[in-house]
């Protein structure tokens, strides 16, 4: 990581921070206990095996070859116990796993969301077409699984490719969304809006962001690739919590994470100080751009490939006094930093987050300033 941003770290004249593991204050980056359980969303791909029996597990390593998990100690409490029970009422029924080799069967994928400061859990399957043999049965036996299982939903994916969740979602037990909590708010999470997979570690990581941030009074926060808005809502309560008043501004392209946004403004009592797009964040921010818009302070938090050249220059052309850059890619970060650097930022702090313990994936918050 330091290695990573040696150069720019130079160039700012700052270090890259001590790296936030589980269990640790914000104060105390020292020793911590080896994690387990903090996964809370777990998934699994399905297979057939001899005589109509339905397998499920991990993938090995560099194969599509399936090994059986009776659990997994990283995932939370009981969501490895119902994917295997998902496999067994599918095999019961009759209902085919899916062939990725003939495009055949039906039964695809199946994830599990458990909440962590709730005990609501919801399950997708995913499938290559909607109907189903014995599907209602299927339904209410895989509900059946966890008396803490609030929402079944099935998606339909029939595409080739390695995609888990197509274009399609209904919910057929059930509510339309699950519940959980960060940082103090309530938060509805429906079967394909992103959201984070780690809780415990993502209020670290949005504690850091939100103190990044720096907010007053008066300030427009907008929140780019802004999923069910969680970063910017918690980032507005915690504000309005200290009697400081901002207007949020998400922009997320996924519709689902949209409605989910809107709903949870609501829930948090943010309606009149929160506002939720559905557009690209690129095509957005350079409207907004054209149109000389203000915006105090920036959040951004992309997908892995990192944000867009045309974004970034939208974004120093904006001039927002602030910006935080969560990011899950440290490399796709480092060019943009760059980016942001050249157009009149200084960087004040970066700061890696172990949001995957065990594993060499971390995520980092940057805070830059206007120079």
């Amino acid at each position: 990581m330091e290695e990573l941003f040696a150069e720019l770290c130079e160039r700012e004249g700052i270090s890259v921070d001590p790296i936030r593991g589980m269990g640790v204050t914000l104060g105390d980056p020292g020793k911590y206990p080896a994690p387990r359980g903090f996964r809370h969303k777990a998934a699994t791909p399905f297979a057939p095996g001899k005589e109509g029996a339905v397998r499920c597990g991990f993938f090995e390593r560099g194969t599509h070859r399936i090994v059986a998990v009776p659990e997994c100690p990283v995932e939370a409490p009981g969501a490895r116990q119902i994917l295997n029970g998902i496999a067994r009422e599918a095999e019961r029924l009759h209902i085919p796993a899916f062939n990725e080799d003939k495009h055949l069967g039906l039964l695809r994928y199946a994830v599990v969301r458990c909440g962590w400061r709730t005990d609501q859990i919801m399950v997708t399957l995913v499938t290559a077409q909607r109907d189903l043999p014995h599907a209602q049965e299927f339904f209410e036996a895989v509900a059946a699984l966890d008396p803490h299982i609030v929402t079944v939903a099935q998606n339909i994916n029939g595409r080739p490719g390695n995609a888990i969740l197509g274009e399609e979602t209904r919910i057929v037990y059930g509510a339309e969304c699950m519940r959980d909590q960060l940082l103090g708010c309530e938060f509805d999470i429906s079967p394909t809006a992103f959201y984070q997979t780690n809780p415990q570690q993502t209020e670290l990581l949005y504690r850091l962001a939100i103190d990044g941030m720096g907010l007053q009074q008066g300030d427009i926060l907008m929140d780019a690739y802004c999923g069910s808005g969680t970063i910017g809502l918690c980032a507005a309560k915690d504000v309005q919590d200290k009697g400081i008043g901002i207007m949020l501004l998400g922009v997320e392209r996924n519709p689902a994470g949209i409605a989910d946004a809107r709903r949870n403004a609501e829930l948090n009592g943010l309606t009149r100080s929160a506002w939720f797009m559905a557009d690209d964040a690129t095509d957005y921010i350079l409207d907004a751009a054209d149109n000389n818009e203000r915006i105090d302070v920036l959040s951004i938090d992309p997908p892995r490939a990192g944000s867009t050249l045309e974004f970034l220059e939208a974004a120093c052309a904006l001039k927002p006094r602030r910006i935080t850059y969560i990011s899950c890619n440290p490399v796709t970060q480092e060019r943009d930093l760059h980016q942001l650097l050249d157009g009149g930022y200084r960087l004040l702090k970066i700061t890696p987050v172990d949001m995957f313990p065990h594993t060499d994936h971390t995520e980092t918050v940057a805070v830059l300033e206007r120079r």
